[in-house]
């Protein structure tokens, strides 16, 4: 990765990884190096005013398309507010001008009953009418976020999902939204229709009685210094609350895809203990944020009782001396006691605007950061089917963290149409090569490029559907089996699906099926064997039609048998098209054209297997020892002992790290385009040990339909 990138707009970015925006919304300048880390490790921090003001902006800025409903709302609440505040007026009038000077005028009862009843059904109508249309605005302002959060997440780099827990960004799609939607819907409403009923309230007050309203205004600093004494604490504990509850989200997740391994390793209660101190820590959180808010509640309930016994106190002794009329009185109560309600609805929103407000902060904090690999600002004009398939290595430096080398100055030319073979120790730096060519990372110095054109200049979306991957552990998405295969790609129509699938042997095992291609998976398509799901990842490639193919691992996790039934469905595949295979089984890569032999970031043999062989060198002995010859154990250091870390390791190096910082296969994506916009790059999926197979009716099933297409040719589109 550059140490520096050039922002589009101008300035310099900041090095490394997903980049943080100079300038947030609305010029707030650029954020803290702080601010940077906590939005890409989900721990909290404390912004700064200035970045709590460019988040508070740029969230707001997705209410200006509903300016006119805003100000309909407004209109409705004052009407309410008006109908629910002349009711007590109502009353005092009763009083005064009736039942205290002993008139017996019914008529003017009734009228003024009648009045009373209208404000009475006004205020209950306009209500209504303003509670619809502030949850419609809120629903919606809400579901416009999550919509280009999504979007957002899904565009960002794998260096970003690299350091990003996945628990963290499920939060923020649905927590943290949800935060905000509450306060459109239920703050934003308290803070306009209880500000408003407060001045007008002091205003009534005043006109009723201004001596009595004076004495009413000393509450009001008292309120203040509560307030303002309790909301940097508050913030605090609601900050702690969201990021503890985002950890437990985040462990949760994580033992949940890897639960396969938990139970085979009996480490359920060893799990059960952390999720219990995690748990612990949200709990102890969370009952700190509700004594918090009780404590700063009920300073207010006591303020507002001691205000109304004060007012009967003082305004008793008025009447009394007949200073005061008796409804004035009463009225005066009245508002007292409303002038307390708005002010208790604002503070039992308060934990909710503070929850909001760290939502806001986080959740701008992620919008604000950038995608490490971006598209050139003038790319090259390619179309994926005119793709020759030649792809050149030349001088190649890459690393994933600083003074970490995975690559160093590697050069490779590969030619249109050949197959190559990619060997090594774990770490040695195949899944990162391949990483490159999809461009889940840049490199630092070097080039990549395929048909002479920089990989760097062709726009991310043609290069997806220029290069397709299929990784040990295809992922299958919660959907039918024709979905699975076109990616949910609606041009891409059945009947192409269906030969598609033919053409790769899975025709008959899905023809088995209840449903057939209409099948509904489950999620990572449970219920298929290792060998089926593999068989759709093929099928995806003969759909999807890349003109370079990389295997990483495509086999590790299949028995022999199967294996034999995927090796004649890529050999199929792989006609016409320039491929790339990673293995540690030899055997899938014994028939390549030549064979690239990796150790520590390097290129140590190239040649055809026999070629390898003949020479006697590290290749031979990594030969050697996976045909069991030489059942000593092997001398530390060697080729051989290398291996036999690979096959304790699971022979995969997708999801691992080449030397300590390294070889993650791009996130273990599968990595075939799906067209349109910038949706080619793939969906991550978890590795873990594949489900028992029935090897045996898998071969029934497949061999037949594989033998039958072993000659067919290409579908067309």
């Amino acid at each position: 990765m550059p140490k520096e990138t050039v922002d589009v707009r101008g300035g310099n970015m900041p090095p490394n990884g997903d980049q943080s925006r100079q300038t947030g919304a609305g010029g707030a300048g650029p954020q803290t190096e702080a601010g940077k880390q906590a939005a890409e490790t989900g721990n909290p921090y404390n912004p700064t005013k200035a970045e709590r003001r460019a988040a508070f902006r740029f969230m707001i800025a997705y209410a200006k398309p509903f300016r006119l409903r805003f100000a309909l709302i407004f209109l409705c609440t004052l009407l309410a507010i008006s109908a629910d505040l002349l009711q007590p007026y109502l009353v005092k009038i009763a009083i005064d001008d009736n039942l205290m000077t002993g008139k017996n005028d019914f008529g003017m009862l009734l009228v003024i009953a009648a009045v009373y009843l209208a404000f009475v059904v006004l205020s209950l109508v306009f209500t209504y009418l303003q509670n619809n249309m502030l949850q419609y605005v809120g629903q919606s302002i809400v579901a416009r976020i999550r919509k280009e959060l999504f979007d957002h997440i899904s565009k960002l780099s794998m260096s970003f999902f690299d350091r990003f827990p996945n628990g963290s960004l499920v939060t923020h799609v649905s927590s943290d939204t949800e935060a905000l939607n509450q306060f459109f819907t239920q703050v934003f409403l308290s803070l306009m229709r209880d500000g408003t009923t407060l001045i007008f309230i002091i205003a009534l007050m005043f006109h009723l009685d201004p001596v009595l309203a004076g004495y009413s205004m000393i509450l009001l600093p008292i309120i203040a210094g509560i307030a303002i004494a309790f909301r940097s604490y508050m913030r605090r504990i609601y900050q702690n609350a969201r990021t503890q509850l985002s950890r437990l989200i985040a462990f949760t997740a994580e033992n949940l895809a890897g639960m396969n391994l938990i139970q085979a390793f009996h480490q359920e209660s060893e799990q059960q203990k952390a999720f219990d101190a995690q748990n612990g820590r949200y709990l102890k959180a969370n009952l700190r944020e509700v004594r918090t808010n009780v404590l700063f509640n009920r300073s207010f309930d006591i303020l507002g009782n001691l205000s109304v016994a004060f007012i009967v106190w003082l305004g008793g002794l008025a009447v009394f001396e007949r200073t005061m009329e008796f409804g004035v009185l009463y009225a005066f109560i009245t508002y007292i006691r409303q002038f307390f309600q708005p002010i208790n609805s604002i503070t039992q929103q308060w934990n909710t605007l503070q929850s909001a407000s760290v939502s806001m902060d986080r959740l701008w904090r992620l919008f604000s950061i950038e995608p490490a690999v971006r598209d050139a600002e003038r790319p090259a004009e390619i179309k994926p089917s005119a793709v020759q398939g030649r792809i050149d290595y030349e001088d190649v430096h890459f690393s994933y963290q600083e003074g970490v080398p995975i690559l160093s100055g590697l050069n490779l030319h590969i030619r249109p149409g050949e197959m190559i073979g990619i060997v090594g120790a774990t770490g040695a730096g195949k899944s990162s090569l391949m990483s490159l060519l999809c461009r889940f990372y840049d490199v630092q110095r070097g080039s990549v490029k395929i048909d002479g054109v920089d990989i760097r200049q062709i726009p991310q979306a043609t290069l997806h559907r220029t290069v397709g991957l299929v990784q040990q552990e295809p992922f299958l998405y919660s959907g039918s089996i024709i979905d699975n295969v076109r990616l949910f790609d609606e041009t891409i129509s059945r009947e192409e699906v269906i030969r598609a699938c033919q053409f790769v042997g899975a025709d008959g095992l899905i023809s088995r099926l209840k449903d057939g291609y209409d099948t509904m998976l489950s999620e990572r398509g449970s219920g298929l064997s290792a060998g089926e799901r593999q068989l759709i990842s093929f099928a995806r490639i003969v759909v999807f039609r890349p003109r370079i193919l990389i295997l990483d691992e495509a086999t590790a996790n299949l028995d022999s048998h199967t294996e034999q039934l995927v090796q004649s469905a890529l050999h199929i595949v792989s006609q016409g098209r320039t491929t790339l295979v990673i293995a540690h089984r030899l055997s899938t890569i014994m028939q390549a054209d030549r064979i690239i032999v990796m150790k520590q970031g390097a290129i140590i043999e190239e040649g055809t297997h026999a070629e390898l062989l003949a020479r006697g060198g590290y290749y031979a002995e990594l030969y050697a020892h996976s045909q069991g010859h030489g059942a000593k154990e092997p001398a530390p250091g060697t080729a051989a002992d290398e291996w036999n870390g690979n096959v304790r390791s699971g022979g995969g190096s997708s999801g691992s790290r080449d030397s300590g910082g390294g070889e993650s296969g791009g996130g273990g994506s599968e990595g075939v385009g799906s067209g349109g916009g910038d949706s080619g790059r793939g969906t991550a999926s978890a590795n873990g040990s594949t489900k028992p197979d029935d090897a045996a009716a898998e071969n029934r099933d497949l061999k037949p339909q594989l033998a039958a297409n072993a000659g067919a040719g290409r579908p067309g589109r």
